[in-house]
């Protein structure tokens, strides 16, 4: 097949998605697929059909680490004469070219359904979940709505609007309603460092959500059309899984299989399926939970295109189950391709 792995786009989350699609882009290339890596943002001015775009941009092997820094995001726009513009030239035509477009997005643009949306509109195929359950996920306090509404639980919140002040005791946990890779996320221990945290997490977005803090052990578990794959326990070296210790190699212990009750794994898998039923997601996605010291689970959130650097969660998962990096990038291509047909 011709497949553009789309990854990059203006988020912050673009170094992840850049490293994402490189190895991507290599397993589709081994599986014997003509390939090529284009980011959103940027597109290209060398071509307008994928034919060319392969002739010209194809490489024979991607390579690209993930820097320690969150991208400063006014520099990349400096780069772009039209820095409003959020999908870049040529991109949509030479999608429409290829036989289906690899989302290795993260970040709102990526996998908030806009895209998504778009896509339909122009009758792209594409992997992954559509603009509705990509919209629902995405969005923290609607997701947390809709698992609540479904009986799964999710740690107690509330939604702080501009000038508000908060009612949840500390400790608790800060965040941005609409970001992902922990940016802008503080566990919050001190009630004089709780300002500084909110402050922070309104730069990433609007509104703030403020969690109940669970004191446990974290898990996430992948969702691969109607199996639950084995779960992962993520202990950090320190502090706790923020965005240096998601993906920087050696910062975190990552335990897959989990060495836990195959009860409390049982637990987990089959409020991962409800999960992801509840938000109305597609073909794959990773749920993430905390689990008490008393082992009550609660889901924290679901995402609906999980990384896929050396050091992602949802790749250990399926090594677990037995299926190998290659094998799980064809069978998500695979699984685009079927929906179209």
């Amino acid at each position: 097949m011709d497949i553009v792995v789309l990854a990059g786009g203006y988020s912050h989350e673009r170094e992840v998605s850049m490293s994402s699609g490189s190895l991507i882009a290599n397993a589709l290339m081994k599986n014997g697929h003509r390939v090529i890596l284009l980011d959103l943002y940027f597109g290209t001015d060398e071509a307008t059909t994928f034919d060319e775009a392969y002739k010209k941009l194809s490489k024979d092997t991607y390579d690209y680490k993930v820097k320690r820094q969150i991208p400063d995001m006014n520099a990349l726009r400096a780069l772009k004469e039209k820095p409003d513009e959020m999908i870049g030239h040529n991109v949509i035509p030479i999608a429409q070219s290829a036989d289906l477009v690899f989302l290795s997005l993260h970040g709102e643009l990526g996998e908030n359904g806009q895209l998504q949306a778009v896509f339909d509109l122009y009758d792209i195929t594409y992997t992954g979940t559509g603009y509705i359950g990509s919209a629902l996920a995405m969005n923290k306090i609607l997701a947390k709505e809709v698992m609540s509404q479904y009986g799964i639980p999710t740690p107690k919140w509330e939604v702080l609007g501009k000038d508000e002040t908060p009612e949840t005791a500390v400790p608790c946990v800060v965040k941005p309603d609409a970001s992902g890779s922990s940016i802008g996320v503080y566990l919050v221990e001190k009630e004089e460092d709780l300002d500084a945290a909110i402050t922070d997490a309104r730069k990433y977005s609007k509104d703030v959500l403020i969690e109940e803090m669970i004191q446990g052990r974290e898990f996430s578990i992948g969702v691969l059309e109607d199996q639950a794959l084995p779960p992962i326990e993520i202990i950090p070296k320190s502090g706790f899984y923020d965005y240096e210790n998601k993906y920087q190699e050696g910062a975190t212990v990552e335990i897959c299989p989990a060495e836990i009750s195959e009860e409390l794994t049982t637990a987990m898998q089959d409020m991962a399926k409800r999960v992801f039923k509840a938000l109305r997601l597609e073909y794959y996605a990773r749920i993430d939970f905390m689990v008490s010291d008393s082992e009550d689970v609660y889901c924290i959130e679901a995402n609906t295109l999980p990384g896929m650097t050396p050091t992602s969660l949802f790749p250990q998962e399926a090594a677990a189950a037995g299926i190998t990096y290659n094998e799980l990038c064809d069978r998500l291509a695979q699984l685009a391709a079927d929906k179209r047909k």
